[in-house]
């Protein structure tokens, strides 16, 4: 009986055996790769099996491996951006790689799968993009959530910025780039890491990305509070001919053509031309001229060619800041002029070509160079008449520069068991060459009195930096670290002095992220980094050359339900001595080390394919760490933005949306004695498209026609007639109520 039993049992033994190894053989992994209809890879896609209920993710070369499909499974292929495709697991399927091809489709909140990445929220930031569409360049920046932008100089200056605590001037702590090209101007004739975005065309970009924080490896000079990286269109889906009429005599006019469309060759170009008298008294005579094309080339050998090129000219006069007493005394109105002569020219070209090349599954390569050309010349007066009561403190700055680069990265990928490693290092070297790099006093623009400041500039920066980045299906872990090499030098034309120095900086990187699921991450960041000071400021201060700022930031993205997508982050960021260099007087002013904390919050709601709502909102904390207290404040940083709206999309051919956007009021001198007022303002936007073809757009900027002010400083100036100078507010009125409409014609 006993023996009975015993082999009753090894039978089942048995049987279960039997029927577990048939599952087990009836399974297997396939692997394949994802790429665009151009034959690019795409990264981070999804691929869901709606048996198991277990995601998949693609990686930095587009490369996935399914586990554990059986004949009958159905697997889900998405990614941001892309239509989704089916897989049905059946016997017509091969071990063999497949290839998905993905076609581009419009974005959607709801397509958002939350997972083990570096940036998810960049993936907002573009929907954010296509669901309201920006008009101009100055509005691209507005949409990283937490920066914003102002306007003192008639439209043809770079705007000043503002991110988490930082008045970032025109860009001092802020790294920009478009197509890997850097926007920033390092010893620029008016400040430090200027940049100017108006040769952008808006509709030319696909993709924004951006970093809050010096996190980056592969991010160095100007990223201390973030960066931003633009993406020009690889192809267009079609021709586009826009003209528009505004209030002001705004004008513009568009153009966007393919002229050449294969599976292995793509090119378009594309054309801009702007022209307004603006709402100042004075007439503004602004004009701005575009042009950009690009050529794409994919090989058969999984290897890219791209060649970009640009160019811009810009022209205007300016009413600069003007003082509060002025305005409150009836001597000028609210858009009235001290000096109706401030303006300047500004152009610059460029080309680049990038080249990618893909070996096998697991490695690729980037090589990429630029050279361009910038000229600038600048005539502004912000005291008036406090240094020369004869001929007025009228400056001009001006500067003719070539820039030139060359950045080769290589990644590699490697596969442990269920996890993946992915490797990145890179190599590259900025130089630039200002000639005549100038700082003058002048009257009417015509005559130079004294010159302060004139020489040439030779700026040279060596880079380099590695990642390892381990990632499985929950965590995330990267580590970096970068090294920046600069070489200054300067040959006063005035003094006959030639002078130069050295400096490195290594900035180590580290991030881990928690993905328990597709619906909530957890991540911690923290690094170091650093923005290089103005060549002038370097050699008469060269042990404090590239002062560091060491950052951290602790958040989380959460996606209780389909549609909804919540942020938010605790953030802070130590800053070493730094000199800033004020280019307006040719001085250096030490302004100590620095403190900031805060907190970023955001929301996007996606009530159907229809309406789309977003917020987002900083709060920020800046103080001098070596100021007493009272008189520790940090002027102009901001202490609270708030930026959101909603818009709507095919509604019986309407679609449109209503933004706003509030900065608080904030210090404008050490001791708060002096306030920069905030604003609130609020811009509508409408299209109603006849057909696929013609649709007539409708802008409205500053909807309630609010008194407000876009740029304020505490300055001290002295008006003619005046006995003594005046510390106060002077201030670039914000743009009234003003109505912009035109037709847009595709083709």
């Amino acid at each position: 009986m006993k023996n009975r039993k015993w082999t009753r049992s090894l039978g089942y033994i048995f049987l279960l055996l039997a029927l577990w190894s048939c599952q087990l053989f009836g399974q297997t992994d396939f692997s394949g790769k994802l790429l665009d209809d151009f034959g690019r890879p795409i990264a981070n896609a999804y691929l869901f099996n709606k048996s198991s209920k277990t995601y998949f993710y693609s990686d930095d070369l587009g490369n996935f491996t399914l586990e554990y499909l059986k004949q009958g499974d159905s697997v889900e292929v998405g990614a941001f951006g892309y239509k989704k495709e089916i897989i049905q697991v059946d016997s017509g399927i091969s071990k063999k790689d497949m290839p998905i091809i993905l076609q581009e489709d419009a974005l959607q909140l709801k397509e958002v799968v939350i997972r083990p990445n570096l940036n998810t929220l960049n993936e907002v930031v573009n929907l954010d993009l296509e669901k309201s569409p920006v008009r101009s360049s100055q509005e691209i920046l507005r949409k990283v959530p937490g920066l914003f932008i102002g306007q003192h100089a008639g439209g043809g200056k770079a705007e000043q910025l503002f991110l988490r605590g930082f008045d970032l001037d025109h860009g001092t702590d802020i790294s920009i780039n478009v197509d890997g090209v850097p926007v920033n101007m390092v010893s620029h004739a008016h400040g430090q890491g200027y940049a100017d975005l108006h040769f952008l065309i808006p509709e030319t970009i696909s993709k924004v990305s951006f970093g809050k924080g010096p996190y980056n490896s592969e991010k160095g000079n100007f990223s201390t509070a973030g960066n931003v990286d633009f993406k020009t269109k690889n192809s267009l889906d079609e021709n586009v001919a826009t003209i528009q009429f505004g209030s002001f005599g705004q004008k513009r006019g568009l153009g966007m053509f393919n002229v050449l469309d294969t599976d292995k060759k793509k090119a378009y170009v594309a054309s801009e031309i702007i022209a307004s008298e603006g709402y100042f008294d004075s007439p503004q005579d602004f004009e701005r001229f575009n042009i950009f094309g690009k050529y794409n080339h994919s090989f058969s050998d999984m290897s890219r060619f791209s060649v970009t090129l640009s160019h811009f000219k810009s022209s205007w006069t300016a009413s600069g800041q003007i003082p509060n007493r002025a305005v409150e005394s009836g001597q000028i109105g609210r858009f009235g002029s001290i000096d109706d002569t401030e303006g300047g020219e500004t152009s610059r070209s460029t080309i680049q070509m990038e080249f990618h090349k893909e070996f096998g599954d697991d490695s690729s390569l980037k090589v990429a160079g630029f050279a361009g050309n910038y000229q600038f010349e600048l005539f502004s007066n912000f005291t008036f008449f406090l240094n020369d009561p004869v001929n007025g403190d009228q400056i001009k700055q001006e500067e003719n520069r070539f820039f030139s680069g060359l950045n080769l990265n290589f990644s590699k990928i490697l596969h442990w068991g269920d996890d993946v490693v992915t490797l990145k290092s890179g190599i590259g070297l900025r130089h630039d060459r200002i000639n005549d790099n100038g700082l003058f006093r002048t009257r009417d623009r015509n005559t130079i009195l004294q010159n302060v400041q004139l020489g040439d500039v030779s700026e040279s920066n060596w880079q380099a930096f590695s990642s390892a980045q381990w990632k499985n299906e929950a965590w995330l872990l990267n580590l970096g670290i970068r090294w920046d090499r600069f070489h200054f030098g300067y040959d006063d034309q005035l003094s006959t002095i030639k002078s130069n120095t050295v400096a490195t900086v290594v900035s180590p990187k580290l991030s881990l992220i928690f993905t328990p699921n597709q619906l909530v991450q957890w991540y911690l960041k923290s690094g170091v980094g650093f923005h290089s000071n103005d060549t002038r400021v370097i050699l008469q201060n060269r042990e404090d050359g590239l002062p560091k700022a060491y950052g951290v930031d602790v958040g989380t993205i959460w996606k209780p339900k389909q549609g909804f997508l919540f942020n938010m982050a605790l953030w802070s960021l130590f800053s070493e001595q730094e000199f800033v260099y004020v280019g307006d007087e040719g001085i250096v002013e030490p302004s100590g080390r620095s403190t900031r904390y805060g907190v970023d919050l955001g929301m996007r709601y996606e009530l159907n394919k229809s309406f789309f709502a977003y917020t987002d909102a900083t709060y920020s904390h800046a103080r001098s760490s070596d100021a007493e207290e009272g008189a520790d404040y940090i002027p102009l940083a901001p202490n609270f933005t708030w930026t959101g709206g909603v818009g709507f999309s095919d509604i019986k051919g309407f679609s449109g949306g209503l933004n706003y956007r509030f900065l608080g009021n904030r210090p404008a001198n050490e001791d708060f004695s002096i306030s920069a007022e905030g604003y609130w303002i609020t811009d509508l936007s409408l299209q109603y498209a006849f057909n696929k073809n013609i649709s007539l757009n409708l802008a409205v900027e500053n909807l309630f026609n609010l008194a407000w002010e876009e740029a304020q400083f505490a300055t001290t100036s002295q008006l003619e007639g005046e006995t003594v100078p005046v510390e106060e507010i002077h201030f670039t009125p914000g743009t009234p109520f003003s109505i912009r409409t035109g037709l847009k014609y595709v083709f």
